[in-house]
């Protein structure tokens, strides 16, 4: 870990490029910068396509860099904010520019999907301090990122909720979970909002309702995850990378309150689990903060209020995806690369209502069939998987569209 003098800008603030900042962690992010002025400054924001509310978060937070996707649209905003001082960059490769400025310090990395794979790849090789909100790229890259933060000096935090509470779980400095003592890590599930509907329904399913989750505010892609249960899948991954356990070493458990947001088994039988009221400022707190805890404008937990906390065991049968990302993370290699690919093509798909819900592990489960599992040891190796992954999705979700299965 970094020294603290280390993670703070020349005016003892930290400089923070928030990725995806009109997303729901962006958003959340910045609720929770605005509470501690003397902390933080936003020097870059980006944003994919929302670009007339990355403007106004641009005119109230005045950075220094704004990143979008298309020159066009980053040639509009640059008029728009002519008198913020914000230079308005444009591409991939902007975002790269932008998390190694020299004036960013800590990097929120909260872009959905494989799409952030490349900046996240930056900023930890820039040796920044580097919050992961999306659980891509440690799923695709996990095990090179972590070699790279050790080559580099970068810190790598965790805002997934789940695995911020493991985070905060384990003993400091987690020498590893053998030598800590650690059994096994537990990873809590809401269990999305299909956790009683019957399989036979599926079929029926609309990105509306898969969109509609019972707890968290969300955006569609990660929405339709949860609702699979893929999303706890590849958390499953990022644990077993950014704790380096091995998958035997963790487990699912459905919780719907979501007021206990991961545990921790040790070998003496003692089990430490962190609560919260489910929402994400918490964890963004904790990370942005580390190792301070500071305010994160989250309203206290009334457990007498809470009633009872309720638990049960996923249904794999149901869900098949879950045990699809146990599958590919005892493989290892390229098959996590291969299997959230597959996942992100068949979950356009059905956001497009080209492919139906129950289809969604059934792409995923052919293309990972497809697919040999090969070492992966560079980004470019691990690029080129994810395009051929892709392609073969695509190719499988064509194949299904062609049997008329889908049914809304």
């Amino acid at each position: 870990m970094k020294r603290e003098a280390d993670q703070v800008g020349p005016e003892g603030r930290q400089g923070l490029a928030v990725l995806g900042a009109t997303g729901s962690i962006g958003v959340s992010t910045l609720k929770v910068v605005a509470l501690h002025p003397d902390r933080f400054e936003v020097v870059a924001l980006s944003a994919y396509q929302r670009i007339e509310e990355l403007g106004a978060l641009c005119r109230t937070w005045r950075p220094a860099i704004a990143v979008t996707h298309a020159p066009e649209a980053a040639e509009a905003l640059a008029r728009s904010l002519a008198a913020e001082g914000t230079e308005v960059w444009s591409g991939p490769e902007a975002l790269e520019r932008a998390v190694c400025d020299p004036r960013v310090t800590t990097v929120v990395c909260g872009i959905v999907g494989a799409a952030g794979l490349k900046s996240a790849w930056a900023a930890v090789a820039a040796g920044k301090r580097v919050l992961f909100a999306n659980k891509e790229p440690l799923v695709m890259s996990g095990h090179l990122l972590l070699a790279l933060a050790r080559e580099s000096g970068a810190e790598l935090l965790p805002l997934d909720s789940e695995h911020n509470a493991v985070f905060q779980c384990l003993p400091p400095g987690r020498p590893g979970l053998v030598q800590s003592g650690v059994r096994r890590i537990l990873l809590t599930c809401s269990g999305g909002p299909f956790r009683n509907t019957p399989a036979s329904e599926f079929a029926r399913v609309t990105p509306e309702q898969a969109c509609a989750h019972p707890r968290w505010s969300m955006g569609r892609k990660i929405s339709v995850d949860s609702a699979t249960l893929m999303n706890k899948g590849l958390e499953l991954i990022e644990a077993c990378r950014l704790f380096e356990a091995r998958p035997e070493q963790v487990d699912v458990v459905i919780h719907p309150q979501s007021v206990i947001h991961s545990l921790v088994e040790y070998v003496d039988g003692s089990v430490l689990a962190q609560l919260g009221n489910p929402d994400m400022r918490t964890p963004i707190a904790h990370a942005l903060g580390f190792p301070d805890r500071i305010e994160a404008g989250v309203a206290r937990l009334d457990l007498a209020s809470v009633g009872r906390l309720d638990f049960e065991e996923p249904d794999e049968a149901r869900f098949p995806c879950l045990g699809l990302a146990r599958a590919a993370a005892i493989a290892g290699g390229s098959a996590p690369t291969v299997l959230n690919a597959a996942n992100e093509v068949a979950v356009e798909a059905f956001l497009a209502r080209t492919l139906p819900f129950a289809a969604i592990p059934t792409v995923i489960e052919s293309v990972l069939a497809m697919r040999p599992v090969v070492a992966v040891e560079s980004l470019e190796a691990i690029l080129e998987e994810d395009r051929r992954a892709r392609d073969a999705a695509r190719e499988a979700v064509i194949a299904q569209g062609a049997k008329g299965v889908w049914a809304c």
